[in-house]
């Protein structure tokens, strides 16, 4: 087929059905011809990721005032977009899934009877191309033909979207030669919602961000199809990431065996030489960027960045548990990245980065909150306005972004994009509690571990977010993610174990780096400072294995906490009275956390796996208070 056809010209209303037939066939030719008979665009694009494509895109998107180049000494090959400002963040009010049983999409997610949102999703998307070129995008999440990869193909009106699916995963003519030959894709529509040309023929202006007030964002996990409409914005738009690499592959890994997470991917190198990897879990605002790109203060470490947001682990043939990176590019939150938080950040982005959002200085460069303790004077907002310091909104809106391709990380594995991807020897989670939860903690089993990820939480810190001290719960970091009920992927994640070699299987640990004194002071250092923990993770590790005699952690009623001067403190300015608050279990705060995670299971009803409830049992039985399951 050539690069560039002619699209059907009358609008006709029924056919997203034909789509999806031509999808389940798995003929990625009648599928695009169906969506276009559906969409209406002027032109059909079949792209092939090369950067000669690249390059026509991004002229044109400067043309229509959709980039603006930064300043080429600045900030080399770099661009600032500015998004309508009610296309922002993603839009979990309207993201569903669309499962034929309401109790497989369970009680965190927002559930569509998948009749009734293909009607709908046939009205909006009815013409909603007209006027403009319908791009077709083939991208494999992972290496192309790993293992462990999965291939999609997108189709979108938006040139920034082809651009920045073409950062975040592997675009090209190789994919599309697999779809042809028969491999299985996911099928992923998007559309700005915003033609060109209305209903009688006549043109509309178009604007440098185009999107709709209507939105949906719509998930079928049995056809695997996801359906976005309205949005040009980050995981509501470039349907390979959150949408694919989690709420879809979630579904796909419970049917295959395999888990698909929100999780970080790291390589640790200790002083002798010894390699770790290290997957971890954390919600919103805990870290988990500064934590893939780590530099250590332990002397003779190293911390290797894999992936920093989603990782697929998948059973190895040895009963180990491999993982892979499924991206190929960095989506981040711009705000609170410095130099202070995430220097490896702040050298990846000085060339080659798509910012959105973020704060433009006179001179042509960008900047937000975060990157320097004080602002450039004369900077314009986000929104494209002067903005002064002491300004009641801030001059980079707070889910600002930065797209980047993953090999201008300075911290980069060697071997990252491994097609058989790491084994991997730890599993962290961790969220952010002023109290309660200690440093750092060892799962005593694997099912002791499923239960400290099905109850990661957050306590809020600020009357404006709810009440202060309220739990925000945030099971496996995977709320607003996974595809299917969370009961039921707590369960899955027990029988991935179970399916493990147990001598091979991966040591699991809770952190939180976020506890308090009285004062409202963090207790612990942070940042680089946290390689501390995660030498003594892997020191466990080793005493796992054997390679290490020595005591290493003592037991508690939340699990296996630093034995006395196994964690290397040296050099730290604290005293004795805070590395105890730092590991402290009070049993009273702990009864009521457990009587809250009760309340918590119950709203999975029968689905909480009982292995989860004999821990809580276990938990409360160790505190001195015997429960009821």
């Amino acid at each position: 087929m050539p690069l560039l056809a002619d699209a059907p010209t009358a609008p006709t209303r029924g056919t997203l059905d034909a789509a999806t037939a031509a999808a389940r066939n798995g003929d990625v030719h009648a599928w695009v011809e169906a969506v276009a008979a559906l969409t209406q665009p002027r032109a059909v694009v079949w792209c092939d990721g090369s950067d000669v494509e690249r390059r026509a895109l991004v002229a044109q998107m400067v043309r229509t005032g959709t980039l603006l180049p930064l300043d080429p000494d600045l900030r080399p090959g770099s661009y600032l977009a500015r998004s309508d400002p009610a296309d922002v963040a993603r839009v979990e009010s309207r993201t569903f899934i669309c499962s034929p049983d309401q109790r497989d999409a369970g009680p965190t997610n927002n559930w569509r009877e998948p009749g009734a949102m293909r009607d709908e999703l046939d009205g909006v998307f009815t013409g909603a191309m007209r006027g403009r070129t319908m791009y077709v995008v083939p991208f494999s999440m992972g290496p192309v033909g790993g293992p462990l990869s999965q291939l999609g193909v997108q189709v979108t009106d938006s040139p920034y979207v082809v651009v920045s699916m073409g950062v975040m995963t592997r675009v090209g003519s190789d994919v599309l030669d697999l779809v042809e030959a028969g491999a299985p894709f996911v099928p992923a529509v998007h559309s700005v919602g915003m033609p060109l040309r209305d209903e009688a023929g006549d043109e509309i202006d178009d604007v440098p961000w185009p999107c709709s007030s209507t939105k949906y964002i719509a998930h079928f996990p049995e056809s695997r199809e996801i359906w976005s409409f309205g949005s040009g914005y980050g995981g509501n738009a470039l349907l390979g990431k959150k949408c694919f690499a989690l709420r879809i592959a979630s579904v796909m890994g419970r049917d295959e065996g395999w888990l698909a997470e929100h999780m970080l991917l790291v390589r640790l190198t200790s002083p002798q030489g010894r390699r770790y990897h290290v997957a971890a879990a954390f919600p919103s605002a805990c870290g988990k960027t500064n934590l893939a790109m780590l530099r250590p203060t332990l002397p003779g470490w190293t911390v290797e960045t894999i992936g920093d947001d989603i990782a697929w682990l998948r059973p190895g043939p040895d009963g180990e548990l491999r993982a892979i990176n499924p991206e190929a590019g960095f989506f981040g939150v711009a705000p609170g990245t410095g130099e202070a938080t995430n220097p490896a950040a702040v050298e990846m982005l000085a060339r080659d980065t798509i910012f959105t959002n973020v704060a433009l200085t006179p001179e042509g460069d960008v900047w937000w909150e975060g990157l320097t303790e004080t602002p450039p004077a004369h900077l314009t907002d986000w929104r494209g306005r002067p903005w002064v310091p002491g300004s009641e909104e801030p001059a980079a809106h707070p889910n600002s972004r930065f797209t980047v391709a993953a090999e201008r990380c300075p911290s980069i594995a060697a071997g990252w994009d491994d097609p058989e991807g790491v084994v991997l020897d730890a599993i962290v989670f961790g969220g952010r509690r002023a109290t309660n939860v200690p440093l750092v903690a060892q799962a005593e089993s694997w099912e002791h571990g499923v239960f400290m990820g099905a109850t990661i939480s957050s306590e809020r810190t600020a009357a404006a977010e709810g009440v202060v001290g309220e739990l925000r719960r945030d099971p496996f970091a995977m709320l607003p993610f996974c595809g299917y009920d969370m009961a039921d992927h707590w369960a899955h994640w027990l029988r991935v174990g179970a399916s493990l070699d147990r001598a091979r299987r991966p040591l699991v640990f809770q952190v939180n780096w976020f506890r308090r004194d009285d004062e409202g002071r963090f207790l612990w250092p942070g940042f680089g400072e946290n390689s501390r923990v995660l030498a003594w993770i892997v020191d466990q590790v080793d005493r796992a294995r054997g390679l290490r005699t020595d005591v290493g952690a003592v037991a508690s009623p939340v699990g296996l906490l630093p034995a006395p001067g196994a964690l290397e403190t040296r050099g730290l300015d604290l005293d004795d009275a805070t590395l105890a608050r730092l590991f402290a279990v009070d049993a009273g705060s702990w009864q009521l956390e457990t009587d809250l995670t009760e309340e918590f299971f119950a709203t999975f009803g029968d689905r909480v796996p009982q292995a989860l409830r004999d821990r809580l049992a276990r938990l409360r039985e160790a505190l001195g208070t015997p429960g009821a399951d």
